[in-house]
């Protein structure tokens, strides 16, 4: 048989490598403590388990949606913007639904890229910013997001040659996998920068309702300018532990949003009304819930922190998201150190460079697992040694009092 070309060009999608592995395992009776994967352990809020219910059982649901959304899906939206984050969007034009953020970007790629085009996407970031792109035919220029620049591409130094051919400038803040924040200014820039060389900012804004200390993590159209140059991707699976039910939105630039629109006519069959009906009911009755998930991860983010400090791992908490950014000890790779993990300790943790080659030296730790299980995940880990340079079965450095005691691999 003959397959197409195009998925010879991008390696096998991260999480699902990391699923395989740790079925691998959990299949030879290890205990698995699967960091790797942000995936809430949490239920989703009870009133949106209910509108999908209720509106499971009504036959007006079971014919074909519409992919402009229904009208009371846009209007929550944009009810939701407004009191969020003061922005105003025209809900006639201006928002549709998307099949979840993964979706969205995909499809964006393809309503926005031509072969020969030039996709400006930060390096260490989210795959699919990679992918799309090039299933759409366009050339990758990565953005290195380095520690020293807050984890923030630098616009400026994009070379001319390579800005008069991109089409698409991939931002997301608060950022996955860093857990680094947008700061005042910078949507600013991006928004100068893109009227400059006639660029559409995609904004990929997953993380907007975890925050942490206080922070209230800004829309990337709250920027003067914004909805000219482009839009923002809104999603619901982290805030609502709504990640197997596929509700997001586009919003913005009328003109890419109906782009989008035209090109999921053709694609799909839009999103499900009974999932319609449960988004409405996250952005209005449960509209607080993100926040009672923001003090969850909040605990468990300074549990994490001590627990790194204790053992040596050098760790900047993040304001925002469920993920650290951790540099792996001296002496690793950041493969040889998420292989270290699983083997010895049975834990997974993403490999930096599976988000790009600037994520070298880095390993992305998640939140979404219960407490105690994070506290063992940090036993397992401090009882390896590995921060203090000592090789696998080495005493070590005394364990924490915090995360002491179980024996190796009980649940």
């Amino acid at each position: 048989m003959r397959f197409a070309r195009r998925l010879d060009a991008v390696p096998p999608y991260l999480f699902a490598e990391l699923e395989r592995k740790i079925a691998e395992k959990r299949g030879a009776g290890v205990d698995v403590i699967s960091l790797g994967i942000g995936d809430p352990d949490l239920p989703t809020p009870q009133p949106v388990v209910d509108a999908l219910a209720a509106a499971a059982r009504d036959p007006g649901t079971h014919q074909y949606p519409t992919n402009h959304g229904s009208d009371e899906f846009r209007e929550a939206a944009s009810g939701f913007y407004r009191e969020r984050f003061a922005v105003d969007l025209d809900p006639a034009g201006e928002v549709v639904p998307a099949l979840g953020g993964k979706e969205a970007v995909g499809h964006i790629a393809l309503a926005l890229l031509d072969p020969g085009d030039v996709c400006l996407s930060p390096d260490p970031g989210y795959p699919p910013y990679t992918s799309g792109p090039v299933f759409a035919g366009a050339e990758v220029h990565y953005l290195p997001l380095t520690e020293a620049n807050g984890f923030l591409p630098d616009l400026d130094t994009i070379p001319a040659e390579t800005l008069a051919r991109a089409n698409v400038l991939f931002l997301n803040y608060p950022n996955n996998p860093t857990g680094a924040v947008a700061e005042p200014g910078y949507f600013e820039r991006a928004v100068e920068r893109a009227r400059a060389a006639d660029l559409v900012v995609v904004h990929d804004n997953a993380y907007s309702e975890l925050c942490y200390d206080g922070y209230r993590a800004p829309s990337f159209l709250e920027t003067p300018g914004a909805k000219e140059v482009g839009i923002e991707i809104f999603s619901l699976s982290k805030g609502w532990n709504m990640t197997g039910w596929r509700s997001g939105l586009v919003a913005g630039n009328a003109e890419v949003v109906e782009r989008f629109r035209h090109l999921k006519t053709n694609l799909d069959s839009g999103m499900f009304e009974a999932v319609q009906r449960a988004t409405i009911a996250a952005l209005t009755e449960a509209r607080e819930f993100p926040r009672e998930m923001s003090k969850v991860y909040e605990r468990r983010r300074d549990l994490v922190a001590e627990a790194l400090a204790a053992i040596g791992l050098a760790v900047d908490p993040p304001r925002a998201t469920p993920y650290f950014w951790v540099r792996v000890p001296d002496g690793h790779t950041s493969e040889s150190f998420a292989e270290l993990m699983l083997e010895e300790a049975g834990v997974v943790v993403s490999p930096g460079p599976a988000y790009g080659p600037s994520g070298e030296g880095f390993f992305r730790l998640s939140l979404t697992v219960p407490d105690n299980r994070l506290e063992e995940a940090m036993r397992r880990i401090e009882a390896l040694g590995v921060a203090s340079g000592e090789p696998p079965g080495s005493p070590g450095p005394p364990p924490s009092s915090r995360f002491a005691g179980g024996p190796y691999g009980a649940a």
